[in-house]
């Protein structure tokens, strides 16, 4: 940390989110100390400070989080600090095209985690050399010595199979390391730092059971006198400055550059509406980026590739790493990164995204396939908890547009929402149903039918507010008239509108979601209404896993289709009447 901070990198100290400044990712979330006293020393933080760690009222927290100004990304969730430098690197190398360099320091504890090898595998394909990996290899993990132990050629072996420049050295030698740091090659490098824990400390060196623990008073006023004695030069030092070269940008206020073309009643499915709204919303601004995970041709991602090819980042099939590598790119507003693959795929990196929201990224989401309407792929292929998820994390908007209109105002809206945003996409085609020129807002609802004779409030999004029309227009002819509300959006949801047309309802309420129950639309519209007296929920939903078949069996097969729409309603109308 002493060579990186005072030799190697170069920042502006007291302007630690400066665009042209190296970043450093403290992948080791645990070490905080470490990073807020090389910030106390080279002056950012009073060193009085440093003694507040933990408490409640110090943004010095038990791990590195944004609040603190010098933290671009939260870490503590081991395993993926490398891939958000990895996002960084990628940035600075092919869009800003600067000369900052990214240091990302790893323990060997977390080199368990797959995550550190898909941005191991991301790095070496990319040859961002203008990255740097520490690992730390101290051989102690937190109960157990890490599985290779001391075992450093092995881990230079590993490295070096995934096309890094890999470097050991005595990490205790400061010679060495400003040599290894020195090092330029058109790969990225791996530092393999050979360490001991607690190194010189007598009786604690290189010894099991020390993990997150503070030496005992007098133990430590003894060992801070020995490490003070140590210290040969008292000079104050300072970082160099970086060269100020990245670009300035502006990711503010980014609008479609016309309006929707599209014609009510032509059928267009969601997924492909979000690539041409994409690609479209890439001509606004030339920060807008994509990223995918090998699914370009099923998310429609690729009519942003083919527009805008050095823009998009082909992540592969690692969608873990993809999702850090767009929080890498969000980091100090250089990008406005939508990353896409099947919804389900998501649930895989649901730590990395749970890690996203606490590190305040504006990262956009769109998860496609959703449902069982996706037909004959089956259960493995079907994004059927991907709301549930979205819904849990902090400060997220989960939009769920209905049709090609709302899918190209949800990603124009996304672009320009702060925090986690997640666009939810079907495979079928439906009809467009909105005007070219209809208004969209997070938290409100659209009212699509509605006639002074309801009786009866469905609320439906994506394949089943088309099932709700078609439902309708069933019971139409049988006297049966029924309110139809599209939410848009899942999180928030716009309870006023809810509320205010189930009591014009007679209190009744069906929720029809191509998703499980559990998390849901329904659940969703409970919580929205729970405790208004009056008011009942029926909710229609996949009620176990599903199985291959055509997208309309699936419909009817799972109770969600028009037909259980119509006899959900009837139930609900005679159940008022039998009352009566």
């Amino acid at each position: 940390m002493s060579v990186l901070f005072f030799h190697t990198m170069r920042y502006k100290v007291q302007d630690p989110r400066n665009a042209s400044n190296d970043r450093f990712v403290l992948s080791k979330g645990h070490a905080a100390p470490i990073l807020y006293s090389a910030w106390a020393e080279a002056g950012f933080l009073q060193e009085a400070e440093l003694l507040n760690l933990r408490k409640i009222d110090s943004v010095l927290e038990g791990h590195p989080v944004p609040r603190q100004a010098f933290t671009d990304v939260a870490t503590g969730s081991l395993g993926q600090g490398l891939g958000a430098a990895c996002g960084m690197a990628y940035t600075g190398k092919f869009f800003d095209r600067a000369s900052y360099r990214v240091y990302c320091l790893l323990g060997d504890g977390e080199l368990s985690e797959g995550s550190v090898w898909e941005a191991m595998a991301f790095a070496g394909f990319y040859k961002l050399d203008n990255l740097v990996a520490i690992f730390d290899v101290n051989r102690l993990g937190q109960s157990d010595p890490a599985p290779l132990q001391h075992h450093v050629e092995i881990y230079q072996k590993r490295c070096e199979a995934f096309g890094w420049h890999a470097i050991i050295v005595d990490g205790h030698s400061v010679e060495e390391l400003c040599k290894a740091f020195g090092q330029a090659k058109h790969q990225p490098t791996a530092i393999i730092a050979k360490t001991f824990k607690g190194r010189g400390i007598s009786g604690i060196e290189d010894k099991e059971s020390w993990h997150g623990k503070p030496l005992p008073k007098n133990m430590a006023e003894q060992v801070i006198q020995e490490i003070d004695d140590k210290i040969q030069n008292k000079k104050k030092l300072s970082p160099a400055l970086p060269e100020e070269d990245a670009p300035v940008i502006n990711i503010r206020n980014i609008k479609m550059p016309s309006p929707p073309t599209y014609k009510v009643g032509e059928k267009w499915a969601t997924r492909k509406a979000y690539g041409v709204a994409l690609a479209k919303l890439g001509h606004a601004n030339d920060r807008v980026i994509a990223l995918d995970g090998d699914t370009k041709n099923s998310t429609f991602s690729e009519l942003f590739k083919k527009e805008h090819p050095s823009r998009y980042i082909e992540c592969y099939i690692a969608e873990q790493n993809m999702v850090s590598i767009a929080v890498g790119c969000a980091t100090r507003d250089r990008t406005v990164a939508f990353a896409s693959t099947f919804a389900t795929f998501f649930t895989r990196a649901f730590d990395q995204i749970r890690m996203a929201a606490i590190s305040e990224s504006n990262i956009n989401l769109c998860g496609s396939h959703c449902g069982v309407s996706i037909g004959e792929d089956g259960p493995s292929q079907m994004g059927l908890e991907d709301l549930c998820m979205f819904r849990a994390v902090p400060n997220a908007t989960v939009f769920y547009p209905s049709d090609a209109v709302a899918t190209e105002k949800a990603v124009e809206i996304a672009a320009n929402t702060k925090g986690i945003c997640f666009i939810r996409t079907s495979r079928p085609e439906n009809p467009v149903i909105y005007n070219n020129n209809e208004d969209f807002h997070i938290g409100q609802a659209k009212m699509v039918l509605k006639s002074k004779d309801d009786q009866v409030t469905v609320i439906g999004a994506g394949v089943t507010l088309h099932e709700a029309l078609a439902a309708a227009e069933q019971l139409r002819k049988e006297k049966i008239f029924i309110r139809v509300i599209d939410p848009f959006t899942i999180k928030p949801l716009d309870k006023k509108t809810i509320l205010e047309n189930a009591r014009a309802t007679k209190g009744r309420i069906i929720t029809v979601e191509d998703h499980y129950h559990e998390g849901g639309i329904g659940e969703a519209v409970c919580a929205a209404v729970v405790g208004e007296p009056g008011i009942t929920v029926n909710r229609l939903a996949v009620s176990h896993v599903p199985r291959s078949g055509k997208s309309a069996e699936l419909l009817k097969m799972f109770g969600i289709d028009k037909d259980a729409i119509v006899q959900a309603v009837k139930v609900a109308v005679s159940k008022s009447r039998n009352a009566e």
